[in-house]
């Protein structure tokens, strides 16, 4: 978020009812780029029936009720991690020796 939507909602005291997938983030306390994999493992859901290649929208009171459990921001967590492993891994041969990725001509 920018600081003028951080000074927008420290002046108004609370959220709006509907955040988008960077005031989402902001919120869980994660980077924009992971709300996508959150979605697809269904640990936060958009607001509607959103396209694919559409804004989503995501419910404050959702969130902010989601963020009370404990076990939730475990998965959070695990899932967020699981990714980056998953996309690190591209890039380690198998015989533990990182690999170059792709296009480098070294």
């Amino acid at each position: 978020m920018n600081p003028e939507q951080h000074q927008f909602l420290r002046l108004l005291g609370h959220l709006p009812a509907r955040l988008n997938a960077e005031q989402a983030a902001w919120v869980i306390n994660c980077q924009p780029h992971d709300i996508p994999v959150l979605t697809a493992a269904k640990l936060v859901k958009p607001l509607g029936n959103p396209p694919m290649n559409g804004i989503k929208y995501f419910s404050t009171a959702d969130i902010q009720e989601s963020c009370k459990d404990r076990n939730w921001l475990v998965r959070v967590s695990a899932t967020i991690h699981q990714n980056w492993a998953k996309r690190n891994a591209r890039y380690t041969s198998p015989a533990g020796a990182p690999a170059l990725p792709a296009g480098s001509n070294n």
